[in-house]
């Protein structure tokens, strides 16, 4: 590894953090090179525990987000605990995130207002749930109810059938990603000014960023667009297909791509139909034009369709499992997954390379309290 690619080595990260969004945020820093610290409570994180698959000792979930990290156990309600970790925060760290329960932090004199008359160089980033303020700001929250709360499983499914959540945790992790681009500019602002401050990001206002596309084309016309299935509200054609053997979504999101895709599908007199000449006419009648194509695409296999449309410059792809994804070139040749040290286990990299390098998994996800001993020693030196 190099600096290139742990340009983070001098950062000191407490995580107050379980379940996924704060873990995920702590992880994005490890990853680029910083000491992360993890606190966690006798019984550890939650997450060690939503399983099965387990992968050494603990869930699979847990461990593909705490890679990195070093494990200290500290019971928040012991006096000599709470200041142990209080001195390490004092003396060694830069950053602190926390999506404790609301409230959690002013009960122990753990919060943002505390920490910073102690500390004002430090970066302190609440994770909440419904966001503060509001009529909602102490109730707690999790993935599945934002996407229902936020607007996003209103959108998602098929049209007249019950909605459905987007499989992966997008609000969770999507949250610790703004947590992460908040902490970045108040460290970049702390190298002008020596003075740190609070982030505050929510899970709802992380679910209503995602609608937001949606939400723009309510707030101009008043109408809700509902479900569209693979498709996208507002440009047509633009979804997935059953082909003969599987499933392929076409993307021809601009009037030439229509144009080729009405050649590429045996159907040119289609450019100079006045039904689809503009994107807003397809759009209006899309249900005629899909009900057609969805007939011309059932007629041949995805591979056959991936290789006339790619011919035809017409951006496509198969609807691939997971597993599919994981043994393609792409994604092997770009060095996406990546084994661990001293471990069988073997996670995704962060989706990013710096100067042409991607950060390295540097240890396995710490075992529950293994470094402990270093919170409580003479200098705190984890």
């Amino acid at each position: 590894m190099t600096s290139s690619s742990q340009p983070f080595q001098n950062l000191v990260v407490i995580e107050l953090g379980h379940s996924v969004a704060a873990p995920f945020a702590g992880q994005i820093f490890a990853d680029l090179g910083a000491t992360v610290i993890k606190v966690e409570k006798d019984q550890g994180d939650d997450a060690r525990k939503w399983g099965p698959p387990f992968w050494e000792g603990a869930s699979s979930m847990f461990q593909s987000l705490n890679r990195n990290k070093q494990s200290v156990v500290c019971d928040l309600r012991k006096p000599e605990h709470k200041e142990a970790l209080l001195k390490l925060i004092d003396d060694r760290a830069d950053v602190l995130i926390q999506n404790l329960r609301p409230g959690q932090t002013e009960d122990l004199g753990l919060d943002s207002a505390t920490l910073l008359k102690r500390k004002p160089s430090l970066v302190y980033c609440n994770i909440g749930a419904f966001g503060n303020p509001g009529p909602l700001q102490d109730r707690p929250g999790y993935d599945p109810l934002m996407q229902a709360f936020g607007g996003i499983m209103s959108t998602t499914g098929e049209p007249g059938r019950p909605s459905v959540r987007v499989g992966s945790s997008i609000v969770d992790m999507g949250t610790g990603m703004w947590g992460v681009i908040g902490i970045l500019t108040m460290l970049m602002q702390r190298q002008t000014t020596g003075k740190g401050g609070v982030v505050d990001v929510s899970l709802f206002e992380t679910a209503t960023s995602w609608v937001s596309l949606l939400a723009s084309q309510f707030l101009a016309n008043g109408h809700i667009s509902g479900k569209q299935g693979s498709g996208a509200s507002g440009i047509v054609p633009y979804k997935a297909y059953a082909a003969s053997d599987g499933e392929l979504v076409i993307a021809a999101g601009s009037d030439s791509l229509f144009k080729s895709l009405a050649k590429a599908v045996g159907r040119p007199q289609w450019c100079d139909d006045e039904r689809y000449t503009t994107n807003a006419k397809r759009v209006e009648h899309q249900i005629e034009l899909y009900r057609v194509l969805d007939e011309i695409i059932q007629s041949k296999s995805t591979k056959e369709w991936v290789a006339i449309l790619e011919n035809a410059g017409i951006p496509c792809s198969p609807v691939q499992s997971i597993a599919d994804m994981v043994a393609h070139k792409q994604t092997q040749t770009l060095q996406l997954i990546q084994d661990v040290p001293n471990s069988e286990m073997k996670f995704f990299a962060l989706p990013l390379r710096l100067n042409g390098e991607r950060s390295d998994i540097r240890t396995a996800p710490p075992t529950l309290g293994q470094h402990t001993d270093f919170l409580f020693s003479k200098n705190g030196d984890a």
